[in-house]
């Protein structure tokens, strides 16, 4: 079983987390990058474990979609906050990182 972060680690994360401004979002590796990490997993395991009081929805994955098993619930705040979307011919929507993406 893989050890939880520190909760400095967590404390930043969150603290980043809660910066992204609504219709944007930051990549699970950005969040880590802006506190002067590489530990983008450890951000997700971060926003698995303590990421329900934050905007969650605004942590992606480096494709642009959403978290795993959070698809409808992150479309209903995305669509709520003007977050620019992708949606290929076939395949699940993604956001528009281009376009969406915050480097604080």
């Amino acid at each position: 079983m893989a050890a939880h972060p520190d909760q400095d680690f967590v404390s930043r994360v969150l603290a980043v987390v809660e910066s992204i401004p609504p219709a944007h979002v930051m990549t699970y590796g950005d969040v880590a990058a802006a506190i002067g990490s590489r530990a983008a997993r450890a951000v997700g395991q971060v926003m698995a474990y303590y990421g329900s009081d934050v905007p969650w929805w605004r942590v992606i994955r480096a494709s642009g979609h959403p978290p795993i098993d959070h698809e409808a619930p992150a479309l209903e705040h995305y669509r709520a906050e003007s977050t620019p979307l992708v949606w290929p011919a076939a395949g699940a929507y993604r956001v528009d990182l281009r376009v969406a993406r915050w480097r604080p």
